[in-house]
């Protein structure tokens, strides 16, 4: 049987589908404030949601015993409480399914020799990354069970942008047996779209701190902040020393993800302008020309979502407009290089 052949390719596409799934749930979990509901981790019984009043009131009674309910929920009864429950269940059970997804083909393709070693070693990766993803996600939730009712924003950031990059990688290990043929490159071009992409994981990461701190619910005013300000002095005497306003205070991260969306904006038209002067195939032109669409797209979507004051719905289609964009870019960048 051909190796790296057409079931690998649909292997690893359907792993990023389901890894897309996985974030939009995430996102819903983290607007929703459920991802503290669960205080415990079991691998395999822990796949069963209570099947029972008696067992609803178990998970309900241990939930009270954290901050979470202590400080903020303890107005919760226990329908509010299968509400919370449900959506951490099942962002948890899709984590679980996906390692099955990834691990079990993996060993029938292995065993039926239907990989190359380059394709071998790349797989590995995967699974490290998402076993590492894993860690992370249960890492995230044990930093809101101690003192505050919250999660670290610096480990829900690790945590998502985990699962971008292993979506980022998984693709691009899909990108690679679908086009196996090798061309030349324009590496000064290619480095341009590099620099984007690397931007672009910037911005993520600060979409990740903004929604950790909830800070998309303050300056609820564009193009301006608040009171008209183009920076508000809160972004900067919120924390000292000064540069902990750029990572740990609401306003100062808030700022520069507001910042770092012109500078998005500002590479991906740079480089559609650039692309003008080569000589592009159908998938160069088409990977630019989405780049194009989606950050537009993502930019009213941030907008609106800082207008709106985070509306679930809006969140979320703000997280998948930054998947998609993250797609855009690594597509692009894999045709113009390789």
């Amino acid at each position: 049987m051909k190796k790296d052949n057409k079931r690998v390719i649909y292997w690893l596409l359907t792993g990023c589908a389901l890894i897309f799934i996985m974030v939009v749930v995430g996102g819903i979990t983290r607007l929703t404030h459920s991802g503290l509901s669960i205080s415990n981790y079991k691998l395999i019984s822990g796949t069963i949601p209570p099947m029972n009043e008696v067992e609803w009131q178990e998970a309900f009674d241990l939930y009270k015993q954290y901050p979470e309910y202590q400080k903020l929920n303890n107005h919760f009864d226990l329908e509010d409480f299968k509400d919370i429950y449900f959506w951490e269940w099942l962002h948890r059970v899709l984590g679980r399914f996906i390692g099955i997804v990834f691990i079990i083909p993996f060993i029938y393709f292995l065993v039926t020799k239907q990989l190359t070693k380059p394709t071998i070693k790349k797989s590995i990766i995967l699974l490290l990354m998402g076993s590492f993803q894993g860690f992370l996600g249960w890492y995230m939730v044990k930093s809101g069970l101690v003192d505050r009712p919250d999660v670290s924003h610096y480990r829900l950031a690790a945590h998502l942008t985990t699962a971008f990059l292993t979506f980022a990688y998984t693709f691009w290990v899909a990108l690679d047996l679908i086009f196996p043929k090798k061309k030349d490159i324009n590496k000064n071009f290619r480095n341009l779209v590099r620099f984007g992409l690397v931007i672009l994981i910037i911005q993520i990461i600060y979409g990740a701190f903004v929604a950790g701190l909830d800070a998309g619910w303050i300056h609820n005013h564009w193009p301006m902040m608040s009171e008209g300000k183009f920076m508000h002095e809160t972004v900067y005497i919120e924390q000292n020393p000064l540069y902990k306003n750029f990572i740990e205070g609401k306003s100062g991260v808030q700022f520069v993800h507001r910042i770092l969306a012109y500078v998005v904006v500002f590479i991906i038209i740079v480089i559609w302008r650039k692309s003008k002067q080569l000589i592009l195939t159908k998938y160069q032109v088409n990977g630019i020309t989405w780049l194009l669409i989606m950050v537009c797209i993502q930019f009213i979507l941030g907008v609106f979502t800082i207008l709106l004051q985070v509306p679930v719905w809006l969140g979320v289609a703000h997280q998948v407009g930054a998947f998609i964009l993250l797609l855009a870019m690594v597509f692009t960048l894999h045709r113009f290089s390789k």
